[in-house]
């Protein structure tokens, strides 16, 4: 029986690097974009390209009006991923509402699997020295910042999904970063400005980091392995910035970041940096949430993942020199 796959958010980091991988194993896709993405020559040309917006449930029906026969399996990676400090209207409208219109239309088409992409920052936060596991005690109010709220929200609708008819598993990436991220996000434009010399600081703590690819196929094998109403961590390991800083010198060749500033002083220095990047329209490198995520516990487990979905990550090495490589072919 032939497999269907619809993957949202298409365009971003994580939904470009699953949909390359579901071609590269002969599956048939369909791929949801936003009116705003740009997409030339970002697809293979296999792929078919629908134009909808999650938030708005009639622009996704001839997304889910598959006509063929088959499995569809839908693997929903569309949201607004933001480090800023203050609620986003747009945000909330994208994670919580838009995926509510995914459950609800999952539901109608009598899709066979709904895959949807959470985060880490979803899970309830523990002390240091406690390793994080996966839970099913999702609740908003237990998690700070606005990203990680609507992403809880979220999470809560799909397993409430899944407690009923619905066959839905839900995955947790840590930090991603890794090649096909034409947005540049902020992990791999930390590395651009390191590579191109604009990188003269980093500052103190640490994040579980992982390869794009390796949460792509993770993301891939929970629509076959992943359990009805399970949740799933998709981590690598906890790296210091420092650590991370010195991988990029070793790997590029470039001067080391010798100087790293406490957190206390990023934090005063934060307002202004959200400020003069969006001036420049661009992502800020760092933002008073982003430090608070810095100096938070960050020990994931993912032998679960291993387990049940033949999980797999590879090291930090490859990722990066594959990313440099990768924005280099883009002429970024």
């Amino acid at each position: 029986m032939k497999t269907i796959f619809l993957v949202t958010g298409a365009a971003g980091h994580l939904g470009n690097a699953i949909v390359k991988k579901l071609i590269e194993q002969g599956q048939a896709v369909r791929a949801l974009v936003y009116e705003e993405d740009e997409t030339n020559g970002i697809f293979d040309p296999q792929v078919e390209v629908f134009v909808g917006d999650v938030t708005d449930e009639q622009s996704l029906r001839p997304f889910f009006d598959v006509p063929e026969s088959g499995s569809v399996k839908v693997i929903h990676c569309a949201g607004i991923i933001s480090i800023a400090s203050r609620t986003q209207k747009r945000m909330h409208e994208t994670n919580v509402e838009g995926t509510k219109n995914i459950i609800a239309l999952c539901q109608e088409y009598a899709v066979d699997k709904l895959v949807y992409v959470s985060s880490v920052h979803a899970i309830p936060e523990l002390p240091h020295g406690e390793m994080i596991i996966e839970t099913k005690s999702i609740n908003p109010d237990l998690v700070v910042g606005p990203y990680a709220k609507t992403k809880a929200e979220a999470t809560v609708a799909v397993l409430k999904a899944a407690e009923a008819r619905l066959d839905a598993s839900v995955v947790h990436p840590t930090g991603i970063m890794g090649p096909f991220d034409y947005g540049a996000g902020h992990v791999n434009q930390m590395l651009r400005d390191f590579y191109a010399g604009r990188l003269f600081a980093g500052v103190r703590g640490g994040y579980d980091f992982v390869d794009v690819r390796d949460v792509a196929q993770g993301t891939i094998n929970a629509t076959t392995l992943g359990r009805k109403g399970e949740t799933y961590l998709l981590s690598n390991r906890y790296f210091t910035v420092a650590e991370l800083l010195e991988l990029f010198h070793q790997v590029t060749g470039r001067p080391r970041v010798k100087t790293m500033l406490p957190l206390w002083f990023a934090k005063l220095t934060a307002p202004l940096s959200e400020l003069y990047f969006k001036i420049l329209k661009r992502p800020p490198l760092y933002t008073s949430y982003s430090l608070y995520t810095l100096s938070t516990n960050a020990e994931f487990s993912n032998l679960k993942a291993k387990r049940e979905l033949n999980y797999t990550t590879r090291n930090m090495e490859e990722t990066i020199a594959d990313t440099i490589r990768w924005f280099k072919e883009q002429g970024m």
